[in-house]
């Protein structure tokens, strides 16, 4: 009889943890506070597969009411001759920590970097690149037909480190990351149209990051060689984006990728949905670059496809490489 009511005990009590658990939810997701309501949608509805936990709970009005008030609202395009590219003042006494993690050069390295970027939350790595000329976009070996792993694309452009740059629409299907969202320009011809003209984001012939809300063709004629759509844009001409509510995107793991004003790139991935790190939001990567002095910055592609790959290994934690259809790389 005693092992029979300690059983009975343990059920109730596990039901009653039940219960609190769906009252907690049911409050989160219907009660007066907003905040993790919009922060569950968000987050949801940027995925590429999970879209599906925002509609667990609503229709798709609530979400579409929810997304309209969570945005990023981004100034102009990028003002190229601003950035003075070769510009990198040799300094032995730097005005903060963050300016000397980005003068100072690793010994024996003249060509790039890699620092450690925390925060309360979060945990992410910085690309910084000294000589802009030698970042290039790069796509996939069949590119258009089927993505590929940027340890293959590094491998088959000579490249030395790459941050993933593109979304895709193939979702999770055969040829993953086949289909590139948004238009495509690479060594100044359009490789891929799609009909739209959103947020360029690339470099011209001078070797300047340009945020460009244009045509492609009216992006070439502006001198871009190598760009791809995406966003938001999180810093322009050194005025960071206004952001509503969240920003619309939740948090998660991110990549994005910047220019100061001396022409030093940084490329930019945080890790996210683990313990150590939960991923940011847009606001959180404008204040990380704002600390580094970027003077024009924009959101890539993130979730399960942030990845910052260096000399045979990611840099970040990453489960698996997945196929994706371009990268922004150096050689």
């Amino acid at each position: 009889m005693v092992p029979e009511k300690k059983k009975i005990k343990k059920t109730t009590i596990l039901l009653g943890v039940l219960d609190f658990l769906a009252i907690v939810c049911l409050f989160l997701m219907y009660g007066p506070i907003s905040y993790f309501r919009n922060l569950w949608v968000t987050t949801a509805m940027t995925t590429k597969s999970h879209k599906y936990l925002a509609r667990t709970f609503f229709n798709d009005d609530t979400i579409n009411k929810i997304v309209s008030t969570n945005y990023v609202k981004s100034n102009g395009e990028t003002d190229a001759s601003i950035i003075k590219v070769g510009e990198i003042k040799e300094t032995d006494s730097y005005e903060s920590i963050y300016e000397e993690q980005i003068l100072k050069k690793d010994e024996g390295n003249d060509l790039y970097k890699i620092i450690e970027v925390t925060g309360p939350n979060y945990k992410g790595y910085m690309a910084v690149i000294y000589d802009p000329s030698r970042v290039t976009l790069a796509t996939a070996k069949h590119f258009g037909k089927g993505g590929q792993t940027i340890d293959k694309m590094l491998e088959n452009n000579d490249g030395i480190l790459g941050i993933n740059a593109n979304g895709f629409s193939d979702g999770t299907s055969q040829n993953l990351g086949s289909i590139p969202t948004g238009n495509v320009i690479k060594d100044g011809k359009i490789i891929w149209k799609s009909g739209t003209t959103g947020n360029l984001i690339g470099f011209n012939n001078d070797n300047v990051l340009v945020l460009y809300k244009g045509t492609p063709e009216e992006a070439i004629e502006q001198g871009v060689r190598d760009a791809m759509e995406f966003g938001p844009f999180l810093i322009v001409n050194g005025q960071p984006a206004e952001v509503k509510g969240n920003g619309g995107w939740g948090i998660a793991p991110r990549s994005a990728i910047a220019q100061r004003q001396d022409g030093i790139v940084l490329f930019l991935v945080v890790d996210g949905r683990s313990s150590s790190s939960i991923g940011v939001d847009m606001q959180e990567l404008i204040n990380i670059f704002t600390r580094y002095k970027a003077y024009n910055a924009a959101n890539l592609d993130g979730g399960g496809s942030s990845v910052l790959y260096e000399s045979g290994k990611a840099i970040n934690n990453v489960s698996t490489l997945r196929y994706i259809p371009t990268a922004w790389i150096l050689k």
